[in-house]
């Protein structure tokens, strides 16, 4: 006599169908001491709501007939989330983050805000999920569901990736020191500045605007970028550096 599934909540109200035969009529189905709410029953089978519980139990059918042999039934307790790394990435999605805690082993949905992602479980204290694409740039709720429940509590950040508009002035020496301002979106998160793949000093203005330092380059046109916690945009040939005057 199969029982599907063969675990839930500690918090009961898992549905959980039994198969077998003359199981018609069925009076009651008892998860150790505990009635269950019967919702559904055949000849074949009986569909029923577990009641709270905790441990492994044993659950029998009752019908006219007597009482059937003993399934076991095993309690998951709510699964406790202590990390999510990273915590943001571009509303595009695509990234994979990692969620540490316990009691992971049964989770079946990662939730961001209100889209679901499937896990990929590595042990019970930890598992991995994709990031969905998200709705808008902001904060969104995570929550993971396992045969225990569900446990919220955790946060991700979708991030629009930025954009570069214009760098001004777009040319200087190849010594360097030019002050640049750059102009685009979603600038705020702004982790680094290059210029032909050499770091730049910078300065946040404010969402679209950065204020970088050229450092010494050589002559020619060079690729401006600036990486954020969205992704990086890159201005191709956005600065020129130009050789000095000679006598």
């Amino acid at each position: 006599m199969p029982i599907s599934p063969n675990q839930g909540s500690t918090g009961g109200g898992t549905t959980v169908t039994i198969t077998g035969t003359n199981l018609g009529g069925a009076t009651a189905v008892h998860f150790g001491s505990k009635l269950a709410t019967i919702t559904a029953n055949t000849a074949t089978s009986v569909t029923v709501t577990s009641p709270s519980g905790s441990g492994t139990v044993n659950v029998t059918v009752t019908t006219p007939g007597g009482t059937s042999n003993p399934l076991a039934f095993f309690y998951v307790g709510a699964p406790f989330k202590a990390s999510l790394s990273p915590v943001s990435g571009v509303t595009a999605g695509g990234n994979t983050v990692t969620i540490t805690g316990t009691g992971l082993s049964t989770a079946t949905a990662v939730n961001f805000g209100t889209l679901s992602a499937t896990p990929t479980v590595v042990s019970d204290s930890q598992l991995t999920a994709v990031v969905p694409t998200g709705l808008a740039a902001g904060a969104v709720g995570v929550s993971v569901t396992t045969a225990g429940g569900t446990n919220n509590g955790l946060s991700y950040t979708y991030v629009d990736g930025p954009t570069i508009v214009a760098s001004v002035p777009s040319s200087g020496p190849t010594s360097g020191g030019t002050a640049v301002t750059i102009t685009g979106t979603s600038l705020t998160t702004t982790q680094s500045v290059t210029f032909g793949g050499v770091p730049a000093p910078f300065t946040v203005i404010n969402n679209t605007t950065v204020s970088a330092v050229t450092p010494p380059g050589t002559v020619g046109a060079v690729d401006v970028a600036v990486t954020t916690s969205g992704g990086t945009a890159t201005e191709t040939g956005g600065f020129t550096y130009v050789a000095g005057p000679g006598i």
